[in-house]
């Protein structure tokens, strides 16, 4: 009996905030929602942004005047819309408007007329190059005399052509929450969207760790852009060119392996499997096949997934410009609806999938979900929010240039809606099944992307498909990307409402919607209209996936049937207390405490305490062994 990968915790960080409880899906549904859980919605952004702060039992501005929630809600609501989703970016990133940029010089110097340069004694080159000489010195300082021609560079401000992204609520610094000295902004996301998943589990995290043996936990986490700021690759690559010193962390810090090492070391403190697979924009789905292939295999229990990516810096920016795949403002301002009436830029609209657009808008995210095996579930009364019974990954074979699209998405689409047929039936997918597109925002992504889809509808006999793009809202984050689109899709199970593509007017005229239900309003699905989900990726280079996502009130369907009634009840009984559990996690996380896990430096294992017997190799702080006598898999081979 295969063993079905339940997702039993989500949670992470995004432009639309935080993903434990739905609070970053609501966001995107703000418009359907009533009155009291936009309240609740706008609070939850708020507590993050640090516009609200809790104390004395009560919700405070910052300036010290206490919340009214009645009459101040106009004014919050309005706070918290301009500081979320997509816009423009911010000081606290840079100063799109004066980025510095080098200007390359090159100054001539002769015997005769030389050129006379002062600077610090410090910063003089420890072997003078030829034709330089010391003329004089005062101090600190020295003047020199240059005979040779020199180039030189000038540092000068420059406007950034691109000044959209999606970013993380204004005012929330994730670092703010542990200690995070010499952290990269990405590895900062690790932590406090692992930590805000384990938090939402319920559970306290040993009493899993009791259960199972420590080889049947994993971690599967990577980022796709490494972290290339200042604390990671970015700054020991510029160290030398700007006369600075490389430190001993920048280049450890920013392997793209880092977020799942981060996790291990400093949040679970598991001994078990690890990797980071990278596959450009489908990474999270790529990390999270790998998870679900062990736990159906019986290999691991419980596996914690996910991505971190903190790419808005100038020169990832100016990297994907180059390629012509970002939206610039002067494209934005092209486009139909592209200004406001003051003729400023509309960044809000900077990412259009499936409408008039013209390229994709770069994000920051930090996404995980908790996998773990059916039966362990419900052994520990853990609340299901979905199952992932495959996920499919496939190449697009020969190109004739390596970002142009391919077949392999035709594969990876219609195996998982393959898949979903052959478990729920026609039916369902026909009419109970919806689409997170990878929807990019750029003109071959829409024609490409819907024409997949349409083929795909057409061979399983679907007439009308309902389709979402979470990254008009959030933007594209790379490799979190289908993370965003995961915690959005578990939001539409609970509330049964897939987000509008608000951003766009209409959907392009080449783009083949015969079948699609792409819409610019929200669409009530019903919970019986959203029972299974497929989120796709067309990544760069061919990286394309397919995960087939279906609803827990199908899940629960399927558990009474293979454990039976009295396990389920038992099951329903224990999930009481782990909901009331972890909603106190939820009522913390509202008043601004994220309560973030970063063990650093305890728990220590000692190595000399470890114990070898017949039954395996025992860890202390672990209740099981880890075994040391299995044969592969290769019995056939064993003497």
């Amino acid at each position: 009996m295969t063993r079905l990968p339940v997702i039993t915790a989500f949670g992470g960080f995004n432009a639309a905030g935080r993903s434990s409880f739905h609070h970053s899906y609501k966001r995107t549904i703000f418009t359907s929602l009533n009155q009291q859980q936009q309240r609740q919605n706008c609070t939850a952004l708020a507590s993050i942004m640090g516009l609200l702060q809790w104390r004395n039992e009560d919700y405070y501005w910052i300036d010290g005047v206490v919340y009214d929630p009645v009459h101040d809600f106009s004014r919050l609501k309005m706070l918290v819309e301009a500081g979320s989703l997509v816009r423009k970016i911010e000081p606290s990133h840079f100063d799109v408007n004066a980025v510095l940029v080098g200007k390359k010089l090159t100054l001539d110097g002769s015997e005769h007329t030389p050129s006379l340069v002062k600077m610090t004694k410090r910063d003089l080159p420890e072997v003078l190059p030829q034709g330089w000489r010391v003329v004089a010195q005062e101090g600190r300082e020295v003047t020199l005399a240059i005979s040779e021609s020199i180039t030189t560079y000038a540092q000068h401000g420059s406007v950034m052509p691109v000044q959209a992204a999606g970013q993380l609520p204004s005012g929330f610094n994730p670092g703010d929450h542990y200690r995070s000295l010499h952290h990269p902004r990405g590895l900062q996301l690790s932590v406090v969207a692992a930590s805000d998943t384990v938090n939402s589990l319920g559970l306290d995290w040993q009493s899993i760790v009791r259960r199972v043996k420590p080889d049947e936990i994993a971690v599967y986490s990577a980022s796709v852009m490494s972290q290339l700021d200042d604390t990671g690759f970015g700054g020991m690559l510029q160290a030398r060119s700007q006369g600075a010193r490389v430190t001993s962390k920048q280049l450890a810090m920013g392997f793209n392996s880092m977020p799942a090492d981060f996790i291990n070391a400093y949040v679970l403190g598991s001994v078990g499997a690890t990797a980071g697979v990278v596959g450009a924009c489908a990474t999270f789905l790529y990390n999270l096949n790998a998870a679900v292939d062990d736990i159906k295999s019986g290999r691991r229990r419980v596996v914690m997934v996910g991505s971190a990516e903190a790419p808005i810096l100038p020169e990832v920016i100016d990297g994907y410009h180059a390629m012509s795949a970002l939206a610039t403002d002067a494209e934005i301002a092209r486009l139909s609806g592209g200004l406001l009436p003051d003729g400023a830029i509309d960044y809000r609209r900077a990412s259009r999938p499936f409408g008039a657009n013209c390229g994709f808008t770069i994000a920051e995210s930090g996404q995980y979900v908790l996998l773990m095996d059916d039966a362990l579930a419900l052994e520990l009364g853990a609340t299901i929010y979905g199952a992932v019974p495959g996920v499919f990954v496939h190449a697009d074979g020969y190109k004739k240039s390596i970002s142009a699209p391919g077949l392999g998405n035709y594969l990876t689409m219609g195996r998982a809606v393959g898949l979903a047929q052959n478990l729920l039936g026609s039916e369902v997918v026909r009419n109970s099944s919806f689409v997170q597109a990878h929807g990019s925002s750029t003109p071959q992504n829409r024609v490409t992307e819907s024409r997949i889809l349409d083929e795909v509808a057409k061979h399983y006999g679907i007439d009308y498909w309902p389709v979402g793009a979470i990254k008009s809202y959030v933007g594209h984050s790379l490799g979190p990307a289908s993370g965003d689109q995961m915690a959005n899709t578990l939001g539409v199970f609970a509330q049964g409402i897939l987000p509008g593509i608000k951003t766009i007017d209409s959907v392009a005229d080449d783009v083949l919607a015969q079948r699609l239900g792409i819409s610019n309003q929200d669409t009530e699905l019903g919970c019986k209209g959203a029972q299974v989900a497929f989120l796709n990726s067309k990544g760069f280079g061919g990286n394309n996936a397919t995960a087939t996502v279906v609803a827990p009130h199908t899940v629960h369907t399927w558990l009474q049937k293979r454990h039976g009634k009295a396990a389920f009840n038992a099951y329903q009984d224990a999930n009481q207390i782990v909901q009331a559990t972890a909603k106190d996690y939820d009522d913390y996380a509202l008043k601004g405490d994220l309560k973030a896990l970063y063990n650093f430096g305890e728990h220590l294992v000692d190595e000399t305490a470890l114990s070898w017997s017949h039954e395996g190799l025992q860890i202390p702080g672990f209740a099981h062994p880890v075994a040391l006598n299995s044969d592969g898999g290769f019995d056939d081979l064993a003497p």
